[in-house]
């Protein structure tokens, strides 16, 4: 019992933060569909600033995106032979939330630039994030565009990596609403998340 009001309570003094101890993990999912299904050949190339090469994170990243992305047909290829390029974008950073200003949660710039870090019992809330960009090879039009957000008091971007690929990819491509929530929980044969559901978020 005073584990649940303990749960109970931490879940109303964080709003959206995840907490795999206690409700899971849950991510915020916002998609930029184009105008017309991603059609043609599904291949794509992975597009790398110099700072990603050989960065350990992006590593990890790639490594689970090309997964996630086999399971709906596609396949890393070579470049030269890609219908599409896929850009890929990640942060990790302490979050913070301005005082009486619920809506700023899970907002950049909400507030002023003095707000402290947000701290629970000493423990700070970082938030972790993920873009992809899907672009056309032959003209560089971007034809899908999907990022995602989490809250957690693991300061390790290693942590999050798997549970925001698997967010940005529970549905591919996210269709006929912009904001979903995607609620994740850890496998328990150690396979990384497993997704729970997938709900479109009402304005």
């Amino acid at each position: 019992m005073r584990a649940t009001l303990i749960c109970a309570a931490l879940i109303a003094a964080t709003l959206t933060v995840g907490l795999t101890g206690c409700a899971g993990v849950s991510a915020d999912v916002r998609a930029s569909p184009t105008d017309t299904p991603m059609q043609g050949e599904h291949s794509y190339a992975l597009a790398r600033s110099p700072l990603q090469d050989g960065n350990p994170d992006h590593t990890e990243y790639e490594t689970l995106i090309r997964a996630e992305l086999g399971k709906y047909g596609f396949a890393d290829v070579a470049q030269q032979r890609a219908h599409y390029l896929l850009s890929i974008a990640y942060d990790t950073r302490l979050a913070t939330v301005g005082v009486g200003s619920a809506d700023c949660v899970q907002q950049d710039g909400c507030g002023s630039s003095g707000e402290a870090p947000f701290s629970l019992f000493g423990r700070h809330s970082y938030k972790h994030s993920l873009t992809l960009r899907f672009f056309e090879q032959t003209n560089g039009h971007e034809v899908y565009k999907v990022s995602v957000v989490s809250q957690d008091h693991d300061a390790d971007p290693l942590h999050a990596i798997p549970y925001l690929v698997k967010s940005a990819l529970a549905q591919f491509p996210f269709a006929d609403h912009p904001d979903w929530r995607v609620k994740l929980r850890a496998d328990a044969a150690g396979d990384g998340p497993r997704v729970v559901s997938i709900k479109p978020v009402q304005p």
